[in-house]
């Protein structure tokens, strides 16, 4: 099946409610055609699933997870960015990078009520400002990488350099 690629800031309702606000906030560096948005079906948005039925290259697909990191009984949240592909390494190049005592996936639940997207279709595009953004630099390879778009029924398209410059991220070596 064939994506339908169109500039996200006309189809803000294919993408979550932080995600649009971001996306229609004056200055934000991608507008125009430099991120796009594709409906597809919600049933199909694991990564798996979803670059099989619409032929994305797991390679050309990106992964965002939130992790919880912990220093002297306080909580801080990251979001990391890796390739389909690779695993990052939470527990030691996140860690050390967060300067956290103890790192670790959020749990689902948290992850949903504190970014206000849907699990399995989280992005980096609309976290909170002072959130650390993470990307793989794998994924600063890619021409065009698929990522979340808040919502589980679409995704985002956009360049690895695209994405960090969007969300202010640094690049680091992540994976494991």
């Amino acid at each position: 099946m064939q994506l339908d690629w169109t500039p996200a800031a006309d189809r803000l309702d294919l993408v979550a409610d932080p995600v649009a606000k971001a996306i229609s906030q004056p200055g934000f560096p991608l507008s125009g055609a430099g991120l796009t948005v594709a409906e597809i079906d919600a049933e199909l948005a694991d990564t798996a699933a979803f670059c099989e039925r619409y032929g994305v290259a797991l390679e050309d697909s990106a992964n965002c997870v939130i992790v919880a990191a912990k220093r002297g009984g306080e909580t801080r949240y990251a979001a990391v960015m890796v390739l389909a592909t690779d695993r990052a390494d939470v527990n030691g190049v996140v860690r050390r990078h967060l300067d956290a005592r103890k790192a670790s996936f959020a749990p689902q639940a948290d992850a949903v009520a504190i970014t206000g997207m849907e699990y399995g279709g989280i992005t980096p595009v609309g976290l909170p400002a002072d959130w650390p953004v993470l990307v793989d630099e794998n994924v600063t390879r890619r021409s065009f990488v698929v990522i979340g778009s808040g919502v589980r029924r679409s995704k985002l398209g956009l360049s690895g350099e695209a994405l960090v410059e969007a969300t202010g991220a640094e690049v680091v070596a992540l994976t494991l």
